[in-house]
């Protein structure tokens, strides 16, 4: 696959496409492009949508540091264009580059609100939470048209199926109907993650997605709405945005959080050459500094796949985010923790076929 010229990639977080580990496959091309907020017109890479015809939507983790075994994800790739992302090695599995293909190339899985409702409908599937989405953002761009998160919702609302989500996009507001009725019955939780306050760091750094302002609104309103909202600051990049950490604390506890959570930049397979050139093109006088105190957190590597390790790191540097992050959660009073979701209330839905169960559990 041709690398494009690099000023046919403005406003995307990648503009190389690293050597792909896995064979090509066949598309065909959708040119529909959704709205983004990103100042510069970045159109002459449009991005691209296809049909998704997976027979499952539902992906089961066994990692011990994270803290949901199913998510749900109705995306493949993800127009939010952060450079950082730990997902973007899974669009190699479709022939595709974990580069701008990734932000470019989005696979829409059309029928996912049918797909989770068979899930669920599954007789030896028991009740437990359901992360939307644990890969690529559920409420990206493609949301807006597609609406396959809010009818997949829809589906956990009817079933009283408990939900988590994580986003970085205020469209998440859109769905308050749904999230309030949802959070009446203690079925819903939403982690909105904040980077930075600097709008012009976003911009560069996430090109699409919602403005800091913007994520800091959707923290109040879906307070207002009742819904429990945390924040997540993540990726936290050394000598970049760990300073922000007591702004963006403090700022998401005005809003109406009630905790808080962090994550140091990972950058496995192939996101490290991604970050890389993102870095040396977007801020060129930090590279060196950023680089060296990543590495001084991952024993002198850009990335460690030890569980005990890979969401924190390890050393001083370390150890000084990760006290830092401690001491403005406590002074902002967002250490509460997640309340557990409910489910006891579960009611198993009738498949598409139609087939009704002779019992209930």
């Amino acid at each position: 696959m041709n690398e494009p010229n690099r000023p046919d990639a403005v406003g995307r977080g990648a503009q190389v496409n690293p050597a792909n580990r896995f064979a090509r496959i066949e598309y065909v091309d959708d040119p529909s492009d959704p709205d983004f907020t990103a100042d510069e017109d970045s159109t002459r890479v449009p991005t691209e949508y296809f049909s998704d015809v997976s027979k499952s939507v539902v992906s089961e983790n066994d990692s011990p540091d994270v803290f949901f075994r199913y998510s749900l994800n109705p995306y493949r790739g993800c127009a939010h264009g952060c450079s950082y992302c730990y997902a973007r090695p899974t669009h190699e599995y479709l022939d595709l580059s974990a580069g701008l293909d990734f932000e470019t190339k989005i696979f829409v899985k059309e029928r996912a609100p049918e797909l989770f409702r068979d899930w669920l409908a599954r007789d030896s599937y028991r009740p437990e939470l359901v992360m939307l989405s644990g890969v690529t953002d559920c409420y990206q761009p493609a949301e807006r048209h597609f609406q396959l998160t809010r009818r997949c919702l829809q589906v956990a609302l009817d079933a009283r199926q408990p939900i988590a989500i994580v986003t970085k996009n205020a469209l998440v507001t859109r769905d308050l109907d749904l999230l309030g009725q949802m959070a009446e019955h203690n079925l819903i939780s939403v982690a909105i993650s904040i980077t930075t306050l600097d709008q012009a760091l976003t911009r560069v750094m996430e090109p699409r997605t919602s403005s800091p302002a913007a994520r800091l609104r959707a923290i109040r309103e879906l307070t207002a709405a009742g819904v429990p909202t945390h924040v997540m600051v993540a990726p936290v990049i050394p000598s970049l945005n760990d300073s922000a950490i007591p702004s963006v604390l403090k700022a998401a506890s005005e809003a109406g959080a009630t905790s808080a959570a962090y994550v140091l930049l990972r950058l496995p397979l192939t996101v490290k050459p991604v970050f890389l050139d993102w870095l040396a093109r977007a801020l060129p006088n930090q590279r060196e500094k950023i680089e060296a105190r990543l590495r001084s957190t991952r024993g002198g590597q850009l990335y460690e796949a030890s569980f005990a390790t890979r969401m924190t790191g390890r050393g001083e540097i370390a150890d000084q985010i990760r006290q830092t992050f401690e001491v403005f959660a406590k002074k902002y009073e967002l250490t509460q923790g997640h309340r557990p979701l409910d489910t006891t209330q579960f009611r198993r839905p009738v498949p598409l076929s139609g087939q009704m169960w002779l019992f209930d559990d």
